[in-house]
């Protein structure tokens, strides 16, 4: 698989089988994706990669949380912004619509939160998820440093012939999933990954990109 092809097939899936992913293919994804770059090449990801019956027991105890209707964690990090000028509101919306709708949740359900977050906490039935963490030291170019070495896994995880979904749900029930993979007090949760193989015949859903002249401009010749 070349890059291109990787970077289009690439996709936030949430609907995985239960076959496990071999761990030497985890550990070739993740040695790989140590080339990501980062500023200054302080690498200030650390990541844990949890499966088997300690991912069993975090989705047990993540979903309890969200069926009580728990609101969650004081949030590290807002998720996004408390105000979002015009089109991103437009964009964040449709996405929703669509991604949701497609799992069979409409947006008038008035259970629509509850079962958002049952199914988030559920990984989408991924066997393995991986939790990314940065040291509260670090400031904002950091953060675009462990976005970039995600990216990076995710397009690897895809010639390995696997798919993933970043998580940032994962960050409403930090101190569920800290204390499962012992993470530092030192340490911010930044997302979680789900990875694992697409189950067959579930909704394939790709969302709208806007057009190259809405986000890019060419400068010069």
């Amino acid at each position: 698989m070349d890059v291109y092809e990787a970077v289009d097939s690439r996709r936030a899936v949430r609907a995985f089988t239960d076959r496990p992913v071999p761990r030497e293919v985890l550990e070739r994804v993740l040695a790989a994706a140590t080339r990501a770059p980062s500023s200054g090449n302080l690498q200030p990801w650390q990541v844990y990669v949890v499966s088997g019956e300690p991912l069993a027991e975090l989705k047990r105890r993540a979903t309890a949380r969200a069926l009580a209707g728990d609101p969650g964690d004081e949030r590290e990090y807002p998720m996004y912004p408390a105000e979002l000028p015009a089109p991103y509101p437009e964009r964040f919306a449709a996405a929703a619509a669509q991604r949701y709708a497609a799992l069979g949740i409409e947006r008038d359900d008035p259970d629509r939160p509850v079962k958002i977050a049952a199914l988030n906490s559920g990984a989408f039935g991924a066997p393995v998820v991986l939790f990314c963490y940065l040291d509260q030291a670090m400031g904002p170019g950091q953060w675009a440093d462990a976005g970039m070495y995600l990216q990076t896994v995710m397009l690897l995880l895809r010639a390995e012939g696997l798919h993933s979904c970043p998580q940032v749900m994962w960050t409403t029930y930090r101190r569920t999933v800290g204390r499962l993979v012992g993470a530092g007090d030192g340490q911010v949760l930044l997302c979680g990954v789900a990875v694992g193989y697409e189950s067959e015949g579930a909704p394939r859903v790709r969302t709208g990109r806007a057009g190259l002249a809405e986000t890019v401009t060419f400068v010069g010749s």
